[in-house]
């Protein structure tokens, strides 16, 4: 029975092509045989499977087979004798078509006259599994982009609440100064890469264990340029960045916690020969305060009241990051009751408003008493209290 290649890949017969692209590059990556471990019947059969959805993938992909498909239906895998699929009973031969086709054999109905066979999307999906430079768009930017750099940065509670501006010494890559990134000495010859032909790509054959595949890498001449320079800068050396010493200045959001990241785009690492720089990752550590305390968005605060504030109700006075406030103590507050002063609290990280200060009262138990005073507590205590 012949195979329905769209049912194979999961779309209808009106998919698009990005439709089938899709679905192939999710199935590819499902049935992939070292997904299957060192079980070694279910590596044959995803084998089989994804040799399957591969062989659907070539004639639906490209718009002249997957009209003659379309067309002739289960009678297309006859047609011709060994045409695109195989033999001319239909069978296909993963081995002969890795062999044929993978190994640059003539008359490739997939690639090109020459036999070359581009796997594309599928060089996609073994570029991200093994590693290798199959796929498109992994050029000169992703190989030379600078690295990311990491550090810490110490500031205090209230810089953390409040936000502040600070300067960050980092010892990372720059663009060179003598060659301005370029990598080349000042003055000298730039000729085209002669690895690549100016390509800025070099073509190999991975050997795997579904056969030969031709696959794409950066140059490793050239780094991806096309271009090389008949004398390297004497500075870099040819990279384009050299290390220095730098000051950054850097805006710490107001809100910003002890523990939590802040990402500096564009200041890592230079790249080498003009390539984007990484990003710098500060780690932000928060000194401890005396008198305040964080929970959340919250501020906490204790203050010792005296009792005849806390039995009788009264105002005092509270201190709160920026200001002294009055609060009011009602009759009959007991020793550890909390109040909340509402927006007096941090600055919510990337949202409107602030937290509150929630104040904790306590009984103030005097070291030292006067006569006076004993006098009042004697009487005090003789009435209960």
């Amino acid at each position: 029975m012949a195979k329905d290649f769209y049912e194979i890949l999961g779309v209808s017969k009106s998919a698009s092509q990005d439709e089938i692209k899709r679905s192939f590059r999710k199935l590819a990556h499902e049935v992939h045989p070292d997904k299957a471990g060192s079980d070694q019947k279910k590596r044959v059969e995803s084998e089989a499977k994804f040799k399957e959805i591969n062989q659907a993938y070539q004639v639906l992909s490209d718009s002249d087979k997957r009209q003659k498909y379309d067309q002739f239906g289960s009678s297309y895998e006859q047609a011709g004798g060994a045409g695109p699929f195989g033999s001319a009973q239909g069978g296909f031969n993963w081995q002969d078509f890795a062999s044929q086709y993978g190994g640059g054999g003539g008359g490739n109905p997939f690639g090109s006259a020459q036999g070359g066979f581009d796997f594309g999307d599928l060089g996609d999906v073994f570029g991200d599994m093994f590693g290798f430079g199959g796929g498109r768009g992994r050029g000169r930017k992703q190989s030379n982009r600078g690295q990311d750099l990491e550090a810490r940065l110490k500031i205090d509670f209230r810089e953390a609440v409040f936000g502040v501006e600070k300067e960050v010494e980092l010892y990372r890559n720059i663009a060179c100064s003598h060659c301005n990134g370029s990598g080349a000495e000042p003055g000298s010859k730039i000729d085209t890469c002669a690895t690549c032909g100016g390509k800025g790509q070099v073509t190999s054959v991975q050997r795997t264990i579904l056969g030969n595949f031709q696959t794409r890498a950066v140059c490793p001449d050239c780094s991806g340029e096309g271009k090389r320079a008949e004398k390297k800068c004497s500075k870099c050396h040819g990279q384009g960045r050299a290390k220095e010493l730098q000051k950054i200045k850097v805006k710490v959001p107001a809100g910003i916690d002890n523990g939590q990241t802040i990402k500096i785009s564009g200041q890592g690492d230079a790249g080498a020969k003009g390539a984007s720089a990484g990003d710098l990752y500060l780690h932000m550590i928060v000194n401890e305060d005396r008198e305040f305390r964080r929970e959340g968005d919250n501020i906490l605060s204790k203050m010792e009241v005296p009792f005849s504030v806390l039995a009788l109700g009264g105002k005092i006075k509270v201190k709160t990051l920026e200001e002294e406030v009055t609060l009011k103590i009602p009759a009959g507050t007991r020793s550890g009751q909390v109040f909340s002063i509402r927006g007096q609290g941090v600055p919510r990280l990337k949202h409107w408003g602030r937290g509150d200060q929630l104040v904790e009262v306590n009984l103030a138990t005097p070291d030292k008493l006067t006569k006076r005073q004993k006098e009042l507590l004697e009487e005090l205590g003789k009435e209960g209290m």
